[in-house]
C-alpha cells in the first residue's frame, strides 16, 4: 500500500503542539510511535520512488534521512522540547552535506515537498554565481522549464510554506564583486538554491502521491544538478 495514513500522523502531531511537554509526551508515547512508524513507512516508499529518477541516493535508507523529534533547546528561546513536524531529507551524502538533496515535511497546515541546497558558505555561493553566469542559457533551461515554473513559480522569490518558491533567502542588494545591472540578478543575489512546493494536508494520503511527489521533485532535479556539480568540487 503506497498511501500513508495521514490521519494517525496528523492527529498526533496537533495534539502534540497543543501539548508540548515531557508527561504529556510520555503518556502518549505509543501514539508518536505508531505516528512515527508510519511517516518511516512512506520514507520508505519516498526513497524508492526518488531512487528511481536519480540512482545517487539509491543506497539511502529511513534512518539516514529522517531526524530526531526531541529539539535541541541549548540556544532556542523555545523550550518546547518536542518538535511539531515529520521531515525527511534524502540526500545522496548525507543530511549534513552542502551537496543538495530531497525534502518531504509533514506538518498541519504546511506540508511541503523541496529539493535543493541550503546554508552555502560565502566561497560556494560566489562559485555558485560565478557557474551561473558562465553557463546562464543551462542555467536559464534549468529554472525556466514549464516544469519547473509549474511547481515552483517563474522567478527566485516566496516565502517559505506559503504557495510555492525558489530561493528560502536573498540578499536585498547585488552581491559584492557581480554587476548590479546584471539582467537576472534575481538568481545572483540568493544565498541558497532551494526550491519548494507546499501541498494539502491529504496529499500524501492519496493513492497516487509518490507519482505526484515525483514529477514534483523532479521538475527540480535539473537545477539542483547544476548546483551540485559546483559544490561537489568543494567537498
Amino acid at each position: 500500500m503506497d498511501d500513508m495514513d495521514t490521519r494517525l500522523i496528523m492527529d498526533f502531531l496537533r495534539d502534540v503542539a497543543a501539548n508540548n511537554n515531557r508527561p504529556w509526551f510520555q503518556e502518549h508515547k505509543a501514539r508518536y510511535d505508531a505516528a512515527r512508524a508510519e511517516f518511516e513507512r512512506g520514507v520508505a516508499e519516498a526513497i524508492g520512488r526518488i531512487a528511481a529518477f536519480d540512482p545517487s541516493v539509491a543506497h539511502v535508507t529511513v534512518k539516514d534521512a529522517t531526524y530526531r523529534f526531541y529539539r535541541d533547546t541549548r540556544f532556542s528561546a523555545d523550550k518546547s522540547p518536542y518538535k511539531t513536524h515529520f521531515g525527511a531529507y534524502v540526500a545522496a551524502h548525507g543530511k549534513k552535506a552542502l551537496h543538495g538533496g530531497y525534502y518531504i515535511h509533514l506538518e498541519p497546515g504546511h506540508c511541503m515537498l523541496s529539493c535543493g541546497n541550503y546554508w552555502l558558505p560565502t566561497n560556494i555561493l560566489t562559485s555558485c554565481r560565478n557557474e551561473i553566469m558562465g553557463n546562464i542559457d543551462r542555467w536559464l533551461a534549468c529554472v525556466g522549464s514549464d516544469d519547473f515554473v509549474r511547481y515552483f513559480g517563474p522567478a527566485p522569490g516566496g516565502e517559505l510554506f506559503s504557495g510555492q518558491g525558489f530561493g528560502i533567502e536573498r540578499l536585498k542588494t547585488c552581491p559584492a564583486g557581480f554587476p548590479r545591472d546584471y539582467e537576472h540578478i534575481g538568481y545572483l543575489r540568493m544565498k541558497d538554491y532551494c526550491c519548494w512546493h507546499c501541498v494539502d494536508d491529504g496529499f500524501f494520503a492519496q493513492p497516487d502521491w509518490l507519482d505526484r511527489m515525483e514529477r514534483i521533485l523532479k521538475a527540480g532535479k535539473p537545477m539542483m544538478d547544476f548546483i551540485n556539480s559546483v559544490i561537489d568540487d568543494y567537498e
